[in-house]
């Protein structure tokens, strides 16, 4: 096989140890291997990357193993003078001729030197370093969540039926009557006429879900719950004001995604923290898509389909859209709103709102390799309008099958 880079680098990242195989042309044209094991403190990496330096290493290979690649990816880069390829540990397994007595980092180089390994996508440090921040809030969102049920299951011990009769327990509303039973309070028609606003219309009813059986260690439980839930709230805000301070040069283009119907604000800076400003590495939203996890996989043996199911792609950036996908979904004289329910009526929700994710990735892809382009709603007559002749004989034939007799008019302009 052809050789594409005569000295490069296998690398073998362990949690406290990366072993590193440098490849170099030896005598009589046969490959010569150095192996080094090194530590994985700064230090350690330091030395790495100098070894690495002196053995005139060009380009250096390693595997994506959890967040342990992370470091030496950073040490390597800083000092700069090779190029470096992050490598999935499945397409590695996929080639075939590896011996069992070959050390890691010896296969890895020996595939990166007859350029047979596939480059993972590893964005600029600047969009790493954002990712890490949505990221974060994405898990102090899911754990806000988790603690909200946790008060849920709390007062539903209690046969307090707040949630019944409040919509958001956690509305001011629900703040002072939670207070108010924290504190001790347990007449209900007390609790009741703390509501505000549109609850106070349901007095009786509320009056009647809070008389349940409010004990000592479930007041203790709920105080507890309340101050991890503004605790959390608080960490969201400020992780969220970071955020928002990283992505003030791109508002604009954080202003176009919003106005696609589903994606809010944070939907929409998921979407640069993952798949970046520049798309310019992805072909086509095909491409984009197919990497994100967000469209259906091929499986035909023997003339017959199997299943098609979705790859795990990007996970965080696949449960953004589909939660976006779902919202959009909800949205009236739309063309995505409509889109949904043709799909929903005949593969199911979750199907239509994975779909749906994908619709709204392509419609993101196009405004991030546009900057001039904007959002514009198809209508909900789209799909009726692109098939007007089928709509219109469909619809004709049902009636004539009525017993009717029809004759289509077109309305003047």
């Amino acid at each position: 096989m052809d050789v594409i880079h005569e000295r490069c680098a296998g690398l073998d990242v362990h949690k406290l140890t990366v072993v590193a195989c440098v490849v170099a042309p030896g005598p009589r044209g046969r490959p010569h291997k150095e192996v080094r094991t090194f530590g994985t403190t700064s230090e350690a990496l330091l030395q790495l990357a100098d070894w690495l330096r002196d053995r005139g290493a060009t380009a250096a290979a390693l595997e994506a193993t959890g967040i342990y690649w992370r470091p030496v990816w950073n040490v390597l880069e800083a000092a700069g003078g090779m190029d470096l390829l992050l490598a999935n540990p499945q397409h590695i397994k996929a080639v075939p001729g590896r011996k069992t007595d070959v050390r890691d980092c010896e296969w890895l180089a020996d595939l990166l030197r007859h350029g047979l390994l596939r480059a993972s996508f590893v964005p600029p440090r600047p969009q790493r370093e954002l990712r890490d921040l949505v990221r974060y809030r994405t898990a102090l969102l899911q754990e806000r969540t988790a603690e909200v049920n946790r008060l849920h299951k709390t007062l539903e011990a209690a046969n307090v039926k707040l949630a019944a009769v409040a919509s958001d327990i956690l509305g001011k509303s629900g703040r002072d009557i939670l207070a108010a039973l924290v504190a001790g309070v347990t007449d209900a028609a007390a609790l009741a006429e703390l509501a505000r606003g549109k609850l106070r219309a349901k007095l009786p009813q509320l009056e009647r879900a809070l008389a349940g059986r409010f004990g000592r260690h479930q007041r203790f439980l709920v105080a507890q719950q309340l101050a991890h839930l503004d605790a959390l709230e608080e960490t969201i805000g400020r992780v969220s004001a970071e955020i928002a301070a990283r992505l003030r040069p791109h508002a604009a283009l954080l202003e176009r995604l919003d106005a696609i119907p589903g994606v809010g604000r944070r939907t929409a800076e998921v979407l640069l923290a993952e798949v970046g400003a520049d798309v310019a590495r992805f072909p086509d939203a095909a491409h984009l898509a197919s990497w994100a996890g967000m469209c259906p996989g091929t499986h035909a043996s023997a003339g017959k389909r199997r299943s098609g199911r979705t790859r795990k792609g990007n996970p965080w950036l696949r449960t953004a859209l589909v939660e976006a996908g779902q919202a959009a979904g909800r949205t009236k004289h739309s063309y995505l709103g409509t889109r949904y329910r043709r799909l929903a009526a005949r593969r199911g929700t979750q199907r239509a709102a994975l779909a749906l994710g994908h619709t709204l990735l392509t419609i993101a892809y196009a405004l991030l390799a546009r900057p001039a382009a904007t959002y514009q709603d198809l209508g909900e007559h789209f799909f009726d309008q692109r098939a007007r002749q089928a709509v219109e004989r469909r619809l004709v034939q049902r009636l004539e099958g009525l017993g009717y007799r029809v004759a289509l008019e077109p309305r003047t302009a």
